[in-house]
């Protein structure tokens, strides 16, 4: 039984409740104009509250406003499955101690969003299924104890594809998440709450899992750094399971130095995850402190162009990716072509482990944790509560009534056989590291199927660390991933390959939808006009245009007058080349339509090219087929990124 408080720890939780209550009264003058969250760094918020410029509850109600504006309005991202209702004030009481003792370090009083299937203490978990949508832990999983002990601040929990079974983030509970980048399209998943969230600069850092590419995808089409870890690296105690042998935990971050920063917080031993006992007897690695420029110079970089090929990697991605490595090489890396044959028939072999592993893993979870809604498997599958994007999913994989030891040790030693596979193709080659594709499909529209060659498992199969490195946006500013795979507890060499190329080629960018709030709101929509006519006084066409920045929609009013006998044949809207008319991207009204309302979505590029003045509207008549008149539009100023 425990002993009552000292008198030391008395005093000091009365100093510190007064020094919060201080705070609360008085602290919020500190920033007279409200601080700027958006796309801020953890090093950049930690140095403002060092600097007195905010205090950790100002940077929780900063990112409360940008999730009220952008999460259920505007783009409607969709991405936040609940807050913590404690959240205020425990930013009050890392506040308080900051002034009384100092921060803990580089995570005290930052606000952090965790996947839904992290147990936490005072928020409910549930694996993006509607049958647990209620449930409570009552514990912490042990990553997310690690990040509160390191001052962090839990803002709240991320919606994530039901039951962590595929990557595009749909569920009972939630229904589809959007992507910050394009609303129209899927963040990926299944950590695709986690990767929306942090994309849109809804809290500073986010956490997610990986079974099969479950954080490295949303990194890829969010346009975010994140570490699948070596095997055993971290514990996974306290996460709902899919896969006992492949789940891994770990970070999603704007920069590599937040990356490190939130390893060096969750990574290490744990007695609770059998896992981890590699780590038992290793001192916790510290990731931040080295980190070091200049690591691509004399990388030798295996480049696995077997996935790099035009039938299997979308051409405009495929661009962006062979520039990302020409940059590497004239930064002194050395590349070397890597294939490793059949390998893919091994991972699809190993890959099994899951389907085998979920059905008694999930069991297991629930069965040490009884006060959850269901009990087993059958009562999801039996019960009208899960999304028709898994049904069929999870039909199968809980079809067999008992364990497959045979399946199970099958896929173990695929397992094996693919790691050997690839090690020795890295010694053969001399290789520090391997890459490829993140995902070779750009986010897809919802409603698409989603297609593509699966590069997950390199990772997931051999235990090998990975980290997913952005390459910034494509020439349609979608985001563009590479995954970057090491050896094992090689994750340093990653991260400074990463922040070598970090520094070289500044790839991140912000999502379009989510700019910075304007007095504590999203911008507002912006209306325009323009006369497309031969002479001022004579007939033609006057189109209004209203634009929402936010969401990409833009709605239009075409109206055509005094042409005579003449004919209207098409009003557009098109791109402008060097101030010349380029290609047609949307016909606005067709032939013989005096009179036109409509609207449409814009893709990413098209808002891009709106913004930065770059369309043109035409107007084409039965007298004039190849142009009557074109005129460039302009948006208000205020209307830009």
């Amino acid at each position: 039984m425990r002993g009552a408080p000292s008198r030391r720890a008395v005093s000091l939780c009365a100093v510190l409740a007064l020094a919060a209550a201080n705070l609360v009264l008085h602290g919020h003058a500190r920033a007279a104009v409200p601080f700027e969250v958006h796309d801020k760094s953890i090093t950049e918020l930690q140095q403002a509250l060092a600097d007195h410029q905010v205090t950790s509850r100002q940077l929780v109600q900063a990112y409360l406003e940008r999730i009220r504006a952008y999460d259920r309005s505007g783009p409607d991202l969709n991405a936040i499955v609940s807050l913590n209702p404690a959240a205020l004030e425990q930013a009050d009481m890392l506040d308080a101690e900051r002034t009384v003792r100092g921060p803990r370090g580089p995570l005290h009083g930052i606000p952090i969003l965790v996947k839904d299937n992290f147990g936490t203490l005072d928020m409910p978990t549930s694996d993006g299924t509607l049958a647990l949508a209620t449930f409570m832990t009552n514990e912490d999983a042990a990553q997310v104890g690690r990040l509160k002990a390191a001052g962090a601040i839990i803002l709240g929990k991320t919606a994530m594809h039901e039951l962590a079974m595929n990557v595009l983030t749909v569920s009972s509970l939630t229904g589809e998440t959007r992507n910050p980048y394009d609303p129209r399209r899927s963040p990926g998943g299944s950590s695709g709450g986690t990767g929306a969230s942090v994309g849109a600069s809804f809290a500073a850092a986010g956490m997610g899992t990986d079974t099969c590419g479950s954080i490295r995808v949303p990194a890829a089409y969010q346009n975010l750094f994140a570490m699948r870890a070596t095997y055993g690296l971290s514990s996974r105690a306290g996460i709902i399971p899919l896969s006992s042998t492949e789940d891994m935990a770990g970070p999603l971050t704007r920069t590599v130095t937040d990356l490190a920063i939130m390893m060096d917080a969750t990574v290490g031993y744990d007695p609770a995850d059998p896992s981890t006992a590699v780590m038992k007897h290793r001192a916790d690695p510290q990731y931040r402190v080295h980190l070091e420029p200049g690591a691509l110079k004399g990388a030798r970089i295996g480049v696995m162009r077997d996935y790099m090929t035009p039938r299997q990697l979308n051409g405009v991605m495929r661009d962006k990716m062979s520039a990302a490595l020409d940059l590497m090489e004239a930064r002194g890396a050395v590349l070397v072509d890597v294939a490793v044959p059949d390998l893919d028939l091994v991972l699809n072999a190993a890959s099994n482990i899951v389907t085998q592993e979920f059905r008694a893993d999930f069991t297991e979870f629930l069965r040490r944790h009884p006060e959850a809604p269901i009990t087993s498997v059958a009562e999801l599958v039996g019960g009208g509560l899960v999304h028709a994007a898994i049904d069929d999913r999870l039909k199968r994989r809980s079809a067999s009534p008992t364990r497959d030891d045979k399946a199970i040790a099958e896929a173990l030693s695929k397992r094996d056989e693919a790691r050997r596979m690839v090690m020795d193709a890295m010694a053969r080659a001399d290789v520090d590291v391997l890459v490829y594709p993140t995902i070779t499909q750009p986010p897809p529209i919802w409603g698409a199927e989603l297609s593509g060659v699966a590069t997950c498992g390199l990772s997931a199969a051999t235990g090998l660390p990975a980290l997913a490195l952005p390459l910034g946006l494509s020439s349609e500013r979608l985001p563009v991933g590479l995954d970057i795979l090491g050896k094992p507890f090689e994750e340093m060499r990653l991260l400074n390959l990463a922040y070598d190329w970090e520094s070289l080629a500044k790839p991140r960018e912000a999502p379009f939808s989510t700019p910075p709030l304007v007095h504590g709101k999203a911008p507002a929509d912006f209306r325009f006009s323009v006369r497309l006519a031969r002479r001022p006084q004579a007939g033609g066409a006057d189109i209004s245009f209203t634009y929402d920045p936010v969401t990409a929609l833009l709605t239009y009013d075409v109206r055509i007058s005094r042409l005579g006998s003449d004919v209207p044949v098409a009003v557009t809207l098109q791109r402008s080349e060097d101030g010349k008319p380029g290609s047609i991207i949307a016909v606005l009204s067709r032939s013989g339509q005096f009179a036109k309302r409509g609207r449409r979505y814009l893709t990413p590029r098209q808002h891009e090219d709106l913004v930065a003045g770059r369309l043109m509207a035409g107007f084409y008549t039965r007298a004039w087929p190849l142009g009557l008149d074109r005129v460039r539009l302009s948006p208000p100023a205020s209307a830009g990124p």
